[in-house]
């Protein structure tokens, strides 16, 4: 009896009787999971001499071929005949060998098994390295009240992904401009909140969550709308002293949309459009999405008998109106690859500056005290727990964001490389884990770039090492995005 090796070289043996058998035989499998006749005969032709493939990208088209037309992959039924397809349509289009076609099809395994799961009802991938990129829909947009198939151009509520897509870079673009200083305190621009500490907070100690402030807003009395947000974060009184501790809290970025309305006399969405969004051809990004978007936006959780659509899930946004600094953009996952490359390329996409190279590099270096073994940047996260996209290869000094939604962005600047995951793990319920795939995803993204060596990357940063002990508290709970 033949061993499945014996087997496969049996399909590749240069024998003109063989070759006719096995085309038969290839015929038959297609036929029995239901591509005879489809077109999908074509892409298993071997390439021509003279193409353009790399030797190593043929090789790996033959053991993607001979992998499905083996009869062990007829009992994976035609669900996984068409993930194998679906991964060796993509590699014919990465004629480069950009990626690991292995790895992307690992990628997409891993993001099916979680939508089995029920971890997420679908989402999109995208992976972009020195401009070559891999994006893909899984699964569905909504579950209720009725199923819609995800689709490459959803839009997605972001979460937290504005702290970096709109906030922080707004800010940025005010410090370029000399109308903030990042240490000045923030009560040059807000008055109303001096008192309980707070004068001590700077701007700098917002965008790196390290002001003290605790992780969320009191509830209670309960309040509706912005002034009243305001009236609440007067009241508040930093738990800890400014810049002695990590603490992810909304209330940061809740404070810097304000500074950035009331040194702008514009709020925060107006803002970002003017400056960021419409420079960059972000099309598909904004607060406040209108009714005609609503067809294309995923949908999050079910409260009582309704399913949040084109309305910011996260509470606090919701009841200051849709527009605040930590949460309500919502945008694409092309949208934020065009905002990724900007940040790749020093702060300018096709010809249309957004940030001086200067200010990129500031707000993507570190600059907690080296006393908090967290290490942010100036909103954006490089090393703490919640870097699940930086997942096991990808180099400390590269940075990224996450949302609870179920949105990420890892982006690093050694490689020139960068991936996302959009979905809307909140619907129809907010039970929907995605932290294990997230940091798997993100080791599998930087596995599959192959012309870079990972394990030798100059000026990478050395893992943190506490300098004391760790407080517990609040800020190491659980997570909240």
């Amino acid at each position: 009896m033949r061993t499945p090796d014996n087997r496969m070289a049996t399909l590749s043996r240069d024998n003109s009787v063989e070759q006719k058998g096995t085309k038969r035989t290839k015929a038959r499998r297609l036929r029995k999971i239901g591509f005879e006749n489809s077109g999908v005969e074509s892409l298993f032709a071997e390439r021509d001499v003279g193409s353009p493939a790399s030797i190593k990208t043929r090789s790996r088209l033959r053991f993607l071929r001979l992998l499905l037309l083996r009869p062990e992959s007829l009992q994976l039924g035609l669900g996984a005949a068409l993930a194998l397809l679906s991964t060796l349509h993509s590699v014919l289009c990465l004629a480069d060998d950009s990626f690991d076609p292995a790895r992307l099809a690992q990628m997409d395994a891993a993001i099916e098994r979680a939508i089995a799961d029920r971890q997420l009802p679908g989402g999109v991938l995208w992976v972009e390295h020195n401009g070559k990129s891999y994006h893909k829909a899984f699964g569905r947009r909504a579950l209720v009240p009725k199923a819609e198939p995800m689709t490459e151009d959803t839009i997605f509520d972001a979460a937290s992904m504005t702290k970096v897509l709109a906030t922080a870079p707004a800010l940025m673009i005010l410090f370029e401009r000399g109308k903030v200083k990042l240490d000045e305190p923030i009560t040059t621009f807000l008055p109303e909140l001096k008192g309980g500490g707070k004068e001590a907070v700077t701007l700098r100690h917002l965008l790196t969550h390290t002001s003290g402030f605790n992780t969320r807003l009191r509830r209670d009395p309960d309040w509706a709308d912005h002034k009243k947000a305001f009236a609440l974060i007067g009241a508040e009184k930093p738990g800890d002293p400014p810049g002695t501790v990590f603490r992810y809290s909304d209330i940061n970025f809740i404070v810097l949309g304000e500074v950035i309305h009331r040194v702008t006399g514009q709020r925060l969405d107006e803002f970002a459009s003017r400056e960021i969004f419409e420079p960059l051809k972000m099309k598909d990004t904004r607060f406040l999405p209108p009714d005609d978007w609503l067809p294309r936006i995923a949908p999050t959780e079910r409260v009582g008998r309704e399913v949040f659509r084109a309305k910011v899930h996260d509470p606090k946004a919701r009841r200051m109106g849709g527009v605040a600094g930590h949460a309500g953009v919502f945008t694409t996952a092309a949208d934020v690859a065009r905002f990724a490359r900007m940040m790749l390329k020093g702060g300018e996409l096709d010809g249309v500056r957004i940030l001086r190279p200067e200010t990129v590099k500031l707000m993507t270096i570190v600059q907690t005290p080296a006393a908090i073994q967290a290490r942010r940047g100036l909103g954006w996260d490089i090393d703490s727990a919640y870097s699940r996209p930086r997942g096991d290869v990808f180099p400390i000094g590269s940075y990224g964001h996450t949302g609870f939604t179920g949105v990420c962005l890892w982006i690093d600047p050694f490689s020139k490389t960068f991936w996302m995951l959009l979905s809307n793990r909140v619907h129809p319920e907010s039970s929907g884990n995605i932290y294990a795939l997230q940091k798997t995803l993100a080791t599998l993204a930087a596995q599959a770039v192959t012309d870079f060596d990972f394990q030798k990357v100059p000026g990478a940063l050395l893992p943190s090492q506490p300098s004391r002990p760790l407080k517990s508290g609040p800020q190491f709970r659980r997570p909240q995005e």
